[in-house]
């Protein structure tokens, strides 16, 4: 009977996922690493001109993303794409 509570419960709470992403700018080949809970919208408000960053560099295209199940694997998985190390990952992808 606990375990039954315990499964309701958790069906209860939002699911929520985040996606780590990396953008290329189609004008300059410039890339953009960031994370986000609503991708789609994100990646909406870049090709729009509504982040500060993105808005003179577009269009923008995905050229990488990984879902994670919380905002900290997210961000530590961003943190990473942007070190020495994550960014040889990323060239080594168009490989």
């Amino acid at each position: 009977m606990v375990r039954l509570r315990r499964i309701r419960r958790l069906n209860l709470k939002k699911l929520e996922m985040f996606t780590t992403y990396v953008l290329t700018s189609l004008s300059d080949g410039r890339r953009y690493i960031g994370s986000s809970s609503n991708f789609e919208k994100r990646l909406l408000d870049h090709n729009s001109g509504m982040s500060r960053y993105t808005k003179n560099r577009g269009p923008w295209k995905v050229t990488y993303s990984e879902i994670h199940l919380t905002r900290g694997e997210a961000m530590k998985r961003e943190k990473f794409l942007k070190s020495g190390k994550g960014r040889e990952f990323l060239d080594n992808l168009k490989q």
